[in-house]
């Protein structure tokens, strides 16, 4: 995360780094990700764009630890109880080897 920042601060953006824009930013890059993937098998996909998709990748990720930072949220405590909702929503017992949503398990 320090890095991303200082890569940030050094450029003084800081400034154009609001929780709107950066959700925005989050969401075009995601979407920039899913175009490695447009009309190709996941295997075809990562053939043929590996390198790109690490790049988005890792542009979704820093927007994400970016907008985490402006709105004071510790990452390992939301995914920690992100994952202890889901827990809740998908147990083991019945989730286990489906793909099924949890309003139908």
């Amino acid at each position: 995360m320090l890095m991303v920042l200082n890569f940030r601060n050094e450029r003084n953006w800081e400034q154009f780094h609001n929780s709107k824009d950066l959700a925005i930013s989050l969401s075009l890059e995601a979407s920039e990700l899913l175009e490695n993937f447009q009309w190709k098998s996941s295997e075809e996909a990562v053939k043929e764009n590996k390198e790109n998709i690490e790049d988005e990748l890792a542009d979704v990720l820093i927007y994400s630890l970016l907008l985490a930072n402006d709105l004071k949220l510790d990452v390992d405590k939301i995914i920690k109880n992100k994952i202890q909702k889901n827990e809740k929503k998908y147990p083991v017992d019945k989730a286990y080897g489906v793909r099924t949503k949890y309003t139908n398990l």
